[in-house]
């Protein structure tokens, strides 16, 4: 089943699959309660691939060119997991699509459950400098959804890979909020920034883009 259900997701867009057993990431989940969880053990990532073109565009922050990119391909991710979900629904399991980007606390920045963890153990990539998730074909250039589910599907294993010797995105940060590591990254100052970008650059929502552009690990 785990062939089928990649073959389906790469053909409907998304550029990235993999499956994780999250069962003891539940209790962290902000927005759903362990009991809405239960018996949904294994995550299904799906990345897609947002556009190095349009992002040339991102010269001192966010465009709406951009802007509308990032919505759909979240866009694509949100339609491929609701197929997936009938799909697996119609083999008599259960599963629960997670929005691509829903914020359920916009001071905190936080969805209903960590898009990355679920990504990292899937084997999409690992978390950045820039505390986003870099996969080693994307970069930071990729937009997350997770699918939840009690189908036994069998695990991919996390890649073994790192940001080496890249630091682009320190030096591409407005407010230095990336340092070394990203246990350092300064959200606060990074939150500030977004809230500019939104109303400054007319975009309405916190995205900035330029760490994202310089990311290219491969």
């Amino acid at each position: 089943m785990y062939d089928e259900l990649k073959a389906f997701t790469l053909a409907s867009g998304p550029t990235e699959f993999g499956v994780s057993n999250i069962d003891d990431l539940r209790p962290h989940f902000d927005a759903l309660p362990m009991d809405q969880t239960e018996g949904l053990s294994y995550a299904i990532s799906i990345g897609g691939s947002v556009s190095s073109a349009v992002l040339k565009g991102c010269i001192i922050g966010p465009t709406r060119h951009y802007l509308h990119n990032y919505r759909m391909v979240n866009w694509m991710l949100d339609q491929t997991a609701a197929k997936l979900t009938g799909i697996i629904q119609n083999r008599g399991y259960n599963a629960m699509p997670i929005p691509a980007s829903q914020i359920v606390d916009w001071e905190k920045q936080t969805a209903h459950m960590s898009h990355k963890m679920a990504a990292i153990r899937s084997g999409l990539g690992w978390i950045g400098r820039n505390n986003l998730l870099v996969s080693p074909t994307y970069g930071s250039k990729i937009r997350i959804a997770t699918l939840l589910t009690d189908m036994p599907l069998e695990a991919d294993k996390p890649v073994e890979q790192d940001c080496g010797e890249c630091k682009k995105c320190i030096a591409v940060c407005p407010v230095s909020a990336i340092k070394d590591s990203h246990k350092d990254w300064n959200k606060p100052a990074c939150l500030e920034k977004l809230k500019y970008f939104a109303k400054a650059h007319n975009v309405g929502q916190y995205i900035c883009g330029l760490c994202v552009k310089v990311c290219n690990p491969y």
